[in-house]
């Protein structure tokens, strides 16, 4: 069997907020990456619950988090419709998604 390894640092100040995070993926060539915000989603099987880390740091621009949020929306959108096949369903998600980046005044 194969392995391989994702993983996420997190450097923290004294009240313990994010001050820096990186990530290394030696399989894909990604190595201490500086990162400003990580959004990580495991789904426990046994609880049927999904568990997340949503962690940015303390400079992280708004403007930055909103296209990041818009960007992830999407991905998602793109991931549901792999997982699942349902077009419609993810059509839909990118029609919220053109909703979103419209209210927040997104530019591409």
């Amino acid at each position: 069997m194969t392995t391989s390894k994702i993983e996420l640092l997190v450097e923290l100040d004294e009240n313990r907020v994010p001050e820096k995070l990186s990530w290394n993926a030696k399989e894909g060539g990604v190595n201490d990456a500086e990162a400003k915000a990580f959004l990580l989603s495991v789904w426990d099987h046994e609880t049927k619950n999904a568990l997340r880390i949503d962690l940015w740091t303390k400079d992280m621009p708004v403007d930055d988090m909103k296209m990041f949020f818009y960007q992830t929306l999407l991905a998602m959108s793109d991931t549901f419709m792999r997982a699942t096949q349902d077009e419609k369903m993810s059509e839909t998600m990118k029609d919220f998604c053109v909703y979103f980046a419209e209210k927040l005044q997104l530019k591409n």
